[in-house]
């Protein structure tokens, strides 16, 4: 299995047998760090870490030459640069990350309507029926590659496969500038040698759990029973892990993608103690996640908070609302009642606030009345106020002055683009 610093590759060669695929799985390479190479030629074959250069700041992304070091996304910069410590540091620009996005989606749309984005930097294409214009799986993919690094000045890898699963795993292995074909009748003997961590949904937790067990790769998966694996795993879990497996896995690519949760998180520079303090940044947070639900037209049935102390024990609190809300002033009140329960005496290192179960917004129907009438104008006044003068332009009284001792912009996620 190729790991992230792109050893042990695996490609297909000139003329791969492409019988029973038509689903494509595109991911570019190191992505950010590739963006930053683009508008930055110097930096090229240099090992780059994409991040905030002070503080606690995350690893956003890191180039292949800073991966082979152990660096890795989410690790603390400081660790990274003591892995790596002749390692450049690359300020992320999101606007411009999202910018490159947009140019390759619209190169994946050009060959099928069929497209199913699943960040800024990966897609499923199902070219089944764009055999007639453009070829083969494997000819449309050895055409995209072309394209984007033509184009775009960047590389991709794709896997080729019958199912969503398999094109998935195949990118990865091909990974970097690779392509990777698994035809139909392949597809169990690529499989087998797999370990049980490159399936879809099993977590390092489930890894362990199934190695305990002597449990390390897909054929040891099917050399067991499926109801060996749902003793390990779980009935749902179990069953799903047992189905992908053995190649099998019907889901369509769908061009509709549906937002689960939508959430901030923040990083302090200092370890905070105040409790008011961190009960106006939660109220901040849910500030900014509502706004977001609002954009998306999207409301919430359930508010989770994170709390990650100074020794890095995180805890996790949600609750389920009475009614669904895009209302900042509910869901920060919901985030400050869940931190309420939390035993936090220990100094706090990083808080999120999270809206989970989505649905549409006016989903749950109008009563007769609003209680949170007053408080929709609040937002409507900062919806228009952040359109017209930013993200930064109003910010509530009690952050001011305080959280500039303690607060650290994040790396941010795909959730924040």
């Amino acid at each position: 299995m190729g790991r992230g610093d792109g050893s042990g590759r695996m490609v297909s060669g000139p003329g791969a047998d492409d019988t029973g695929t038509g689903i494509l799985h595109v991911d570019m390479d190191a992505f950010y760090a590739s963006v930053a190479v683009l508008d930055d030629p110097s930096l090229a074959g240099k090992p780059l870490i994409i991040g905030a250069p002070e503080g606690r700041s995350v690893v956003s992304s890191a180039s292949y030459e800073a991966r082979r070091y152990g660096v890795r996304a989410a690790m603390p910069v400081a660790q990274a640069l003591r892995l790596c410590p002749s390692a450049i540091i690359v300020s992320p620009d999101f606007h411009r990350f999202v910018e490159v996005s947009r140019q390759v989606m619209a190169m994946f749309r050009d060959v099928t309507p069929l497209v199913e984005p699943l960040s800024i930097d990966e897609a499923f294409l199902d070219v089944r029926g764009a055999r007639r214009l453009w070829g083969s799986p494997r000819e449309i993919a050895e055409k995209l590659r072309a394209r984007v690094e033509r184009e775009a000045g960047i590389t991709c890898s794709i896997g080729v496969a019958a199912t969503k699963h398999v094109a998935k795993m195949a990118s990865t292995v091909a990974k970097p500038d690779g392509l990777l074909v698994v035809p139909d009748w392949a597809t169990d003997q690529f499989l087998a040698p797999r370990p049980v961590s490159a399936i879809w949904g099993v977590g390092p937790k489930a890894a362990e759990t199934l190695a305990s067990r002597g449990i390390r790769t897909v054929a040891d998966i099917r050399a067991g029973t499926e109801h060996q694996l749902v003793r390990a795993l779980g009935q749902a879990m179990g069953e799903q892990v047992w189905r992908l497996a053995h190649g099998i896995d019907p889901r369509p690519v769908s061009t509709e993608r549906v937002e689960k949760s939508i959430g901030h998180e923040e990083t302090f520079e200092q370890d905070v103690t105040d409790h008011a303090l961190l009960r106006s940044e939660f109220r901040r947070l849910a500030d900014r996640v509502a706004a977001r639900l609002r954009a998306g037209s999207f409301e919430t049935r359930t508010v989770a908070v994170k709390v990650r102390f100074d020794d890095f024990t995180t805890l996790s609190r949600s609750q389920t609302l009475a009614e669904p809300t895009d209302v900042g002033r509910r869901i920060g009140e919901a985030a400050c009642e869940l931190f309420a329960s939390i035993d936090a005496r220990a100094p706090v290192r990083l808080i999120g606030v999270r809206a989970e179960r989505l649905q549409p917004a006016g989903g749950g129907g109008m009563g007769l009345w609003d209680d949170d009438a007053d408080w929709r104008a609040v937002d409507t006044a900062l919806d228009g106020a952040t359109a017209r003068f930013g993200s930064g332009a109003l910010t509530r009284a009690s952050a001011l002055g305080r959280r500039d001792r303690y607060a650290e912009p994040k790396a941010r996620s795909l959730d924040d683009v």
